[in-house]
């Protein structure tokens, strides 16, 4: 097959629309369920080049959560902790499967930008991915193949309409890309630029301290930035991104607003969160949203006399201020990735109050020592890439 007609593009008034190989080959996906639209094609395709470099990079199996054409989270198939099943709402008797592990972390980054997400899945989706999947608000998801079982799931979604695409794993692009904009073509060459450890020799600080652990985490932040909207910053802990900024046009404010993810991520294993009492029977989304709003400076919003039995057994004591600033500052071992480099110190200064002590950027500002001389201060290892990773 080589075109697939869509509905309307980005927005109905959008018409036509369709995907199609200008070369006359066929295409590389088959939609085995459902009718993806125009944006979930985008989101498909995106994510599925994450998860394809994630895995080459790291030999790991790996997963992404992608919202409007950037991820929401990204991880690669570590075990799940007891906090991690936790805060990510999974059966302490469920078994899990090393892809599982991996979607589950990349949606827990941030549950509510991953509502409605399209996943990515680096290997054939399993059982254990799709009973995740089946309980999750989401569009649709992308993988090389699905099991019998997995995809009889997965059929039962939304109705039936879930939208399940097999993309051919060999599928290599043409090297040139085209872009049309105003009614003008723009080419460029596709940015198969390759992240892995060797890019990650050039260390700049006094602290040349660089676990393995920490050059996954590294990789995972680079290669999660490489298919982000830019300006962007993603802050990664044990393999999985725990704060994405997104297309921010000042660096410090994708670093705070990262941050800030990244802090959410955090609190949410504050043992005040983990002893919320729920009522029987709440929505996941509705979970998710009270607990946003319970960590959040709007807290009063869901204590208020009248509105909290809406959602609790029991009225929560109120996480205050001080209680967050202590929790936040016993994070540590996070790593920091910018698809560009920093170009004043105040990003690291931001980046360490989330708990950073590794980052990797590319180096090339005018003030390139101000900002080594900011991360020396807190004895942080960072190293120049020399390579930026812009996403438009």
């Amino acid at each position: 097959m080589n075109e697939l007609e869509l509905k309307y593009g980005c927005n109905p008034n959008q018409k036509p629309s369709r995907i199609y190989m200008k070369d006359g080959s066929d295409l590389p996906i088959t939609v085995l369920n459902g009718k993806p639209g125009y944006i979930n094609f985008l989101d498909a395709f995106n994510s599925w080049q994450l998860v394809r470099e994630l895995k080459a990079a790291t030999g790991l199996p790996s997963a992404a959560s992608f919202k409007h054409v950037s991820p929401a989270g990204a991880a690669v198939g570590l075990p799940l902790s007891e906090t991690d099943r936790k805060i990510y709402f999974v059966d302490a008797d469920a078994v899990l499967s090393p892809i599982s592990c991996a979607y589950i972390r990349a949606r827990g980054a941030d549950r509510l930008c991953s509502y409605g997400d399209w996943a990515a899945l680096s290997d054939v989706c399993d059982a254990a991915t799709a009973n995740y999947l089946k309980y999750e608000v989401s569009d649709g998801v992308i993988a090389p193949g699905y099991t019998a079982e997995a995809l009889e799931i997965l059929k039962t979604k939304k109705k039936g309409n879930y939208n399940v695409v097999q993309i051919d794993p060999e599928y290599v692009p043409a090297p040139q890309e085209y872009k049309d904009v105003f009614g003008i073509t723009f080419q460029q060459g596709r940015n198969n630029f390759k992240i892995d450890e060797s890019l990650l020799s050039n260390i700049v600080t006094k602290n040349q301290d660089l676990p393995e652990a920490a050059k996954i985490d590294m990789i995972v932040s680079l290669i999660t930035l490489k298919y982000t909207q830019s300006n962007s910053v993603c802050y990664v802990k044990d393999g999985q991104a725990i704060g994405v900024g997104a297309g921010q046009q000042s660096r410090i404010h994708c670093t705070r607003l990262a941050g800030q993810k990244a802090d959410n991520w955090y609190l949410r294993q504050h043992p005040k969160v983990l002893g919320l009492q729920f009522v029987d029977g709440i929505r996941r989304p509705d979970r998710d949203n009270a607990i946003d709003i319970y960590t959040s400076d709007e807290y009063e919003d869901i204590l208020a006399d009248g509105v909290w039995q809406n959602t609790f057994k029991v009225k929560p004591e109120v996480l205050t201020a001080e209680e967050k600033k202590a929790w936040i500052a016993t994070q540590s071992g996070v790593t920091v990735g910018s698809d560009a480099f920093f170009p004043f110190g105040d990003n690291v200064e931001r980046a360490r109050k989330s708990g950073v002590q590794y980052i990797a950027e590319p180096g090339g500002s005018i003030r390139d020592d101000h900002v080594i001389a900011t991360a020396d201060k807190y004895g942080m290892t960072m190293c120049f890439t020399g390579m930026r990773l812009f996403h438009h």
